[in-house]
């Protein structure tokens, strides 16, 4: 598996919404300068070489469209677990992925895109449709409210912001009265020194407390045009949350069709306070 080492995995399945994740990691892996991997799950052993033969013929329409040849690999597993193992087996850079999930499987729209990402290591670039055109600068909305795990997200709004001329809009909860929570003002104050440390552009824009703060955040990434937004999943997410409807996958599966990069909680970064940032 070493010449997929680092790669961006591609779960595919043969749809369109697949293809336009190869868009996204195609754009991606030009300035990473990383390889792609499309991922297919098998629900069979005795599948696997005749979806290999498929994957294949993918990789080379791929090649001719794009002039990127990905890697394919066809593993036997559930999409709940193989993604995961595999892109930590590999050490991939990020997982790009179609909200409509593996051919014959369950489909990824909603609760189970997010079963799916929660609990990898590495971050989720969730999209729906293919990339838009480029732009000089990319959008992204980094909402920040009460939880320590926001400053998580900071080290990948950097990593974009790298990579990729970007404006970051830190879009802060308020109350109903318009008042910042402590908490909120004490990461807002963090977001913005590192930020500022950096060299990095960004706007810092209040919430009204019109809707639920993910509602606002959707609305707010829609009015800007947004190409991104950076969320955190809940930590130890319960299996009420996803027959209830956690806030993620509503955004996730946001009716703008925005893209949206989605962080797990690291716990091994909690006796660090969330402070050991490069």
């Amino acid at each position: 598996m070493e010449a997929l080492n680092h790669s961006i995995i591609v779960p595919y399945d043969f749809t369109e919404v697949a293809m336009n994740a190869v868009a996204h990691a195609v754009n991606l892996s030009k300035r990473l300068d990383t390889g792609i991997t499309l991922l297919h799950i098998a629900k069979k052993d005795t599948e696997i070489n005749e979806l290999e033969q498929q994957l294949t013929a993918e990789a080379q329409k791929i090649n001719e469209t794009y002039n990127v040849k990905p890697a394919c690999l066809v593993k036997e597993g559930s999409i709940f677990k193989t993604i995961n193992q595999v892109a930590h087996e590999v050490e991939a850079t990020l997982i790009v992925m179609g909200t409509h999930g593996m051919k014959g499987l369950q489909k990824l729209t909603g609760s189970w895109a997010l079963k799916v990402i929660v609990g990898s290591k590495i971050p989720f670039l969730v999209v729906q449709e293919p990339p838009k055109s480029a732009e000089e600068e990319i959008k992204l909305v980094f909402p920040v409210d009460f939880k320590s795990e926001n400053k998580e997200k900071l080290k990948w709004a950097q990593f974009m912001a790298k990579y990729f001329p970007s404006k970051i809009y830190l879009f802060s909860a308020t109350s109903k009265e318009g008042v910042v929570d402590p908490r909120t003002k004490a990461n807002l104050v963090f977001c913005k020194a590192f930020l500022e440390e950096r060299n990095i552009n960004y706007e810092l824009v209040l919430s009204k407390n019109d809707a639920s703060f993910s509602q606002e955040t959707l609305d707010f990434a829609q009015s800007r045009d947004a190409d991104l937004i950076i969320i955190m999943t809940t930590r130890d997410i319960a299996f009420h949350d996803y027959v209830l409807g956690a806030q993620e996958q509503y955004m996730i599966a946001n009716s703008a069709k925005i893209p949206v990069m989605v962080i797990n909680p690291r716990t091994d970064l909690m006796k660090y306070g969330y402070g050991n940032f490069g």
